[in-house]
C-alpha cells in the first residue's frame, strides 16, 4: 500500500489535518473527556460538546495549552484517535507538522516526539514553522519575498513572524488568543452586572459583537445566574461592555506588533510599511479586527480567506510542491543531535 503525506497543523483549541492521499483537509477540536480520572469517555469535538456541562465525574481538558503540548499522553492518544477514526488511517506515512515560531527546540521536539512515538509508526517527521506555513497558505513567493509580517491569531496566543528570504527574521509569541478576550468578558460582566456567564457564552458575545462595527447600540440577552440571588436568569449584556473587556489585552497583542517593527532592519522595515501585515488564525475572523488593527497600526492590514485553515492550506501546497520542501527540516538532522 503507497504511504501518504499528512500535514498537521496543531492549535491550542483545534486540529487541523491535510490528508494528501484522500487530497482533503480537515478540522476538529482539540480536547479530550476522561471519566474518573482515567478512562477515555470522548474525543474531539464531540467532548468539546461536553464543555462547562459535565458532571464532576468526567474532566474535560485541552492536552494543549499555550500553543506546546502540556499533556502529552492525552494528546497522543487524541491524534491516533482521530486520525484512525474513518479516515482511512495507514501507518508509516511522511508528517509534516506546523510548530509555533517562538518555543525552545525542546518544546518542538515534543511536538515530534508526539508522531515519531505513536502507533502512527512514522516513516518520516519534518517540522516547518507555522509562520511559513502560514505564509505559503497566503500565496506569497516565501523565498524571495524581502519582508512579509505575519500575525497568526489563536485560541491562547498570537503568534508574530516576520520574514524574509525564505528565513524568520524575528518572531515573538505573544500568549494572549480567543480564551484570554472570553475571559475579560465573563470577568467584566460578573464585576458590572453581579452575573455570572461561562467562557463558551462569553466567546458568543465576543463572536456577535467583534472589535468594531457600526452598530453601537447593539445589545443580546444571555441566560447565567445571579450571584446577587444565586438563581438562573436572564440578562441584557450591552456592546459597549464587551468591546471595554477585550480592549485590554488586544492592546497588549498591539504593543507587541509595534515593538516587534521598532526592531526590524531598516530595509525589511520598509517593505512591512508599504506592504502592510497578513493577519491569520481563527481569531482573524473576530468582526473589525482587520479594520481596528489598520487604525492602530497606520499600516495596510490583509486578512486571509480563509484564516482558520491558512497554515494548513500552506502545508497542503509545501507537501505537493518539492521546490518548497527546503523550508522544512528533520529534527534528526545535524543541528539537532543534542535531542536524540
Amino acid at each position: 500500500m503507497a504511504r501518504n503525506v499528512y500535514g498537521l497543523d496543531l492549535g491550542t483549541y483545534e486540529i487541523k489535518v491535510y490528508d494528501n492521499k484522500q487530497d482533503e483537509i480537515w478540522k476538529e477540536k482539540n480536547v479530550i473527556a476522561i471519566e474518573h480520572q482515567k478512562n477515555i469517555f470522548a474525543v474531539g469535538d464531540s467532548a468539546y460538546e461536553m464543555y462547562e456541562k459535565t458532571p464532576d465525574y468526567i474532566q474535560v481538558v485541552f492536552p494543549m495549552k499555550e500553543g506546546v503540548i502540556s499533556r502529552f499522553d492525552d494528546m497522543q492518544h487524541l491524534l491516533q484517535n482521530l486520525l484512525s477514526r474513518d479516515r482511512r488511517f495507514i501507518r508509516g506515512s511522511e508528517y509534516l507538522l506546523a510548530v509555533p515560531t517562538d518555543v525552545t527546540e525542546v518544546e518542538k521536539r515534543a511536538f515530534y516526539d508526539l508522531v515519531i512515538h505513536s502507533t502512527a509508526r512514522a516513516k518520516e517527521v519534518k517540522i516547518i514553522e507555522r509562520g511559513i506555513a502560514d505564509a505559503v497558505g497566503l500565496g506569497l513567493d516565501v523565498k524571495n519575498e524581502k519582508g512579509i509580517f505575519i500575525a497568526n491569531f489563536g485560541g491562547e496566543t498570537t503568534e508574530l513572524s516576520v520574514l524574509s528570504s525564505g528565513g524568520m527574521v524575528l518572531n515573538k509569541l505573544v500568549k494572549i488568543g480567543g480564551v484570554q478576550f472570553d475571559l475579560a468578558v465573563a470577568d467584566l460582566v460578573r464585576k458590572n452586572k453581579d452575573f455570572l456567564i461561562g467562557r463558551l457564552t462569553a466567546e458568543k458575545l465576543r463572536r456577535e459583537f467583534g472589535v468594531f462595527n457600526e452598530h453601537n447600540d447593539a445589545s443580546i440577552s444571555i441566560a447565567g445566574r445571579n450571584l446577587l440571588t444565586g438563581l438562573p436568569q436572564r440578562k441584557t449584556i450591552q456592546i459597549g461592555l464587551v468591546r471595554a473587556a477585550i480592549k485590554d489585552p488586544l492592546e497588549e497583542i498591539v504593543k507587541s506588533m509595534l515593538s516587534m517593527i521598532d526592531r526590524l532592519p531598516p530595509d525589511v522595515r520598509r517593505i512591512i510599511n508599504t506592504e502592510g501585515i497578513f493577519i491569520t488564525g481563527g481569531l482573524a475572523n473576530l468582526p473589525g479586527l482587520d479594520v481596528y488593527l489598520r487604525e492602530v497600526l497606520n499600516l495596510r492590514v490583509r486578512k486571509a480567506k480563509r484564516s482558520d485553515i491558512c497554515a494548513v492550506e500552506g502545508l497542503k501546497k509545501i507537501i505537493s510542491n518539492k521546490d518548497l520542501a527546503t523550508l522544512t527540516y528533520s529534527m534528526l538532522d545535524e543541528d539537532y543531535r543534542w535531542l536524540r
